[in-house]
């Protein structure tokens, strides 16, 4: 949604690696300075830390690399960041090694990362044209982008079951023609996203007069539009608890969004070794968007921890070794 689906300014990422690891500190994580550069296999040889973004899938679909990875051999740790502004620079020094990535959002990152924000877009609704796309833009930057499943999740947006009567709203055009002037929950980085605040506003003409650093689906970023504080939260089509705070996406009628299938991307040089590849290969043609729906739902709605959701997962797979 990952983007999926899928989060501090651009600005905190030009900053130092003593600052993101103090940010990590405060987060109770280890430095990612403490980190060595191999990719060693036991036998005392360097970890494998594998990135999670700062929202449910993510922090999931880690702890699942993780018993993979563990499973095929490796010592391994996860290590959380906020979001991809700050998890993609960690990828590229290797102070991380792995992440689950978006194939479609990752690739307008770099894109834009390498171009501006205002290149023109790389990814589109075909798979293999935004794999490809997206390989060309990781290669020198020392990715290895690994190959993609059919599990999907794409960045959406939500309204209250209320508000969405009120105005006759089904879709993000008719949010648009209402002319409502909106607060969105989102993350901070959604100021910049082109699939966020500026892609809403230039495709769907809707009047966003603030946001609201909620985070990408969070029960407080769900609770303050239930509540009325906000009238549009960004989340995720794989959002498992839109029901339980009263809310309805909207749906993205001019395809402001592209598909995003998930895929492992890992730093080349630290984790780019085949044993690793043929690990999360496995994992990736196992996953399915349901899977990711449900995985979210153990979470957010039965309250279970991601790891203990992630290691049932593996089980009942055969994903691993009992």
């Amino acid at each position: 949604m990952s983007s999926k689906s899928r989060v501090a300014r651009t600005a905190v990422v030009a900053g130092t690696v003593i600052t993101l690891a103090a940010g990590l500190a405060a987060c109770g994580g280890k430095s990612l300075e403490e980190k060595g550069g191999g990719n060693g296999k036991g036998g005392g040889k360097d970890e494998i830390v594998i990135g999670s973004a700062g929202f449910t899938e993510s922090k999931v679909l880690a702890e699942i690399y993780s018993r993979v990875l563990t499973d095929a051999g490796y010592r391994t740790r996860v290590q959380t960041l906020a979001n991809r502004e700050l998890y993609e620079p960690a990828l590229e020094k290797g102070q991380i090694d792995v992440v689950p990535e978006y194939a479609s959002t990752l690739a307008e990152f770099l894109n834009a990362k390498k171009n501006g924000s205002k290149a023109k877009p790389v990814a589109s609704s075909d798979i293999d044209k935004t794999v490809t796309a997206l390989k060309k833009l990781a290669a020198p930057r020392g990715l290895k982008v690994l190959a993609a499943g059919g599990a999907t999740d794409q960045n959406a947006f939500a309204v209250s079951k209320e508000f969405a009567a009120e105005h006759s709203l089904k879709t993000l055009s008719d949010l648009g023609t209402s002319k409502q002037k909106i607060k969105l929950a989102s993350g901070e980085e959604c100021e910049t996203r082109v699939f966020c605040k500026p892609g809403l506003e230039k495709t769907y003409g809707i009047d966003i007069t603030a946001l609201d650093p909620k985070g990408v689906g969070t029960p407080q970023a769900k609770q303050a539009v239930k509540d009325g504080t906000d009238q549009l939260v960004l989340t995720t089509t794989t959002d498992a608890t839109l029901d339980t705070f009263g809310l309805v996406l909207l749906k993205d009628d001019k395809k402001l969004q592209n598909a995003d299938n998930v895929l492992p991307v890992v730093n080349a040089k630290s984790a780019g070794d085949k044993e690793i590849e043929t690990a999360l290969g496995k994992l990736t043609q196992t996953l399915t968007t349901e899977d990711l729906i449900n995985l979210n739902r153990k979470v957010d709605a039965e309250r279970l921890k991601p790891a203990d959701v992630a290691q049932e997962f593996v089980e009942s797979k055969g994903l691993v070794k009992k």
